[in-house]
């Protein structure tokens, strides 16, 4: 599906994921890994982004670095990265596979999106919660999750 969609992603849904960065913005610390880059747009505007995304054709037009991978098998050592944040792909994830990289990873920052009209948003909130300590924001079209210390 995606890789048909890649070519006019940015353009399609470019201005909402900026809106979600514009969010999270204050959370994006050190050395930042984002779950299910897309085209890249968190590195195209921040620095320090290491771009995961399992469809090739995305993440061909991401900047490096960036690594085709799935969220749930993400290929780094334990404590690699400062700020995990993945912006609108969980919904396409194994959850439990993802939570438990997420905790191997043992980011000090956190920042999710889940979006609001997928079927299992309620289960996976649910999961994140009882996982992390999150303070929930209800963007709209989305909830966006931040990591609380």
């Amino acid at each position: 599906m995606y890789e048909e969609l890649s070519k006019g992603y940015d353009e399609l849904y470019g201005a909402e994921q900026l809106k979600k960065i514009e969010i999270i913005k204050p959370y994006l610390k050190g050395k930042i890994l984002d779950l299910g880059a897309g085209t890249g747009i968190l590195a195209k505007h921040f620095p320090n982004v290491t771009s995961l995304e399992p469809c090739k054709e995305m993440l061909d037009q991401a900047p490096e670095p960036k690594v085709l991978a799935k969220a749930e098998e993400i290929p780094f050592e334990d404590n690699s990265f400062d700020t995990i944040v993945s912006l609108t792909a969980l919904h396409h994830c194994d959850i439990d596979k993802v939570i438990s990289e997420i905790k191997r990873l043992n980011p000090k920052h956190l920042a999710l999106t889940l979006l609001k009209k997928s079927k299992n948003c309620k289960s996976f909130t649910k999961k994140l919660h009882e996982n992390f300590k999150l303070k929930e924001i209800d963007e709209g079209k989305d909830l966006i999750f931040i990591q609380i210390n």
